[in-house]
């Protein structure tokens, strides 16, 4: 099961840290993923971590976002910089392991 979490309201510039906690997986073994779904729009990749510690990004958001895992606390952090309006959305944990996508957590960027 995965559970995401720490999004929230946010001004453009600032800042926010996700969380996605795994019960039944090991994160470290897997590929895990953060995608992303706005009001209206299909969901779409966001970034997504290897079990050999490579990452990759999308285009919108290279540069600002980083995604890492905790591997004693069996968890995997994207942690989001200079947002902007259009990152607005609820964004969701993946692996391609898990049985579902589990809940997400809703991101507001707004002035």
């Amino acid at each position: 099961q995965l559970q995401a979490s720490g999004g929230g309201l946010v001004q453009p510039g600032g800042s926010l840290r996700l969380s996605c906690a795994a019960s039944g997986i090991i994160v470290s073994r897997n590929l895990m993923a953060w995608y992303r779904q706005a009001p209206g729009k299909q969901r779409e990749f966001v970034a997504r971590i290897r079990s050999s510690g490579t990452a990759d990004y999308a285009d919108s958001v290279k540069g600002r976002f980083t995604i890492s895992r905790d591997n004693a606390k069996n968890t995997v952090v994207l942690q989001m910089d200079s947002l902007k309006p259009e990152d607005t959305a609820v964004y969701s944990c993946y692996t391609p392991v898990a049985a579902s996508w589990g809940q997400g957590t809703l991101v507001t960027v707004s002035s």
